[in-house]
């Protein structure tokens, strides 16, 4: 008799405890934001600066605030006048302006130049392959980038991808639209229509074969 309310009771416990994790399991979390890249067309492209850069500040005429910065996650530097500067987002010259508008507090006139190293670039404009690319990874845009240039940098496709079924995904006005391209054609047949301009932002998805 003890036997039974001990597996009766044992039996409880557990379902109430599935209850429990499958409750937990199926709160849904919000869909990730969707960034745009300003970038619309090749032509109009302008290098931004994003985590990861290296920045080099020369301030004309002094040098004791001029260096080269890290910019930290946050999308912020450090420099030895003024903490926490915004970078993120900026072109280099729009950069400058703002770093000449911060220092006129301290500095009269103030003149400064910026320039990058170590692109990387705001996630908002690097491009990510996903699926089955050899090497699937984020690759930072390069002006006149197209899809030959993509594959290149991610080492083509496994044995396994579907590159003709792959699909480009871009944000055009903030919705979400899917772009048929065909990676094989391209690759294996040399089919140079095949070859499209990617954008800051793409997303490219490579899809297994069935067989």
């Amino acid at each position: 008799m003890e036997n039974c309310i001990y597996n009766k009771v044992k039996t409880v416990v557990f379902l109430l405890f599935a209850y429990l994790i499958t409750g937990c399991s199926s709160v849904n979390l919000p869909p990730a934001t969707i960034h745009q890249s300003d970038t619309t067309d090749a032509e109009s492209y302008k290098y931004l600066i994003g985590p990861g850069d290296v920045v080099n500040i020369f301030v004309w005429r002094n040098p004791e605030v001029s260096g080269t910065f890290v910019v930290r996650p946050d999308g912020k530097i450090t420099t030895s006048l003024v903490e926490d500067i915004d970078v993120t987002g900026k072109t280099p010259t729009e950069l400058a302006r703002s770093i000449e508008s911060i220092l006129a507090t301290y500095l009269r006139d103030p003149v400064v130049t910026v320039t990058v190293n170590n692109f990387v670039g705001p996630f908002s404009e690097q491009i990510r392959v996903i699926g089955e690319a050899a090497q699937p990874q984020s690759i930072s845009y390069t002006q006149y980038m197209t899809l030959l240039d993509v594959m290149i940098v991610v080492g083509g496709l496994t044995e396994f991808a579907d590159g003709d079924s792959a699909t480009l995904v871009r944000v055009e006005n903030g919705v979400q639209k899917q772009y048929d391209i065909y990676i094989e054609e391209l690759l294996k047949d040399g089919n140079i229509g095949a070859n499209v301009d990617v954008l800051p932002g793409d997303i490219i998805v490579i899809p297994e074969a069935w067989f």
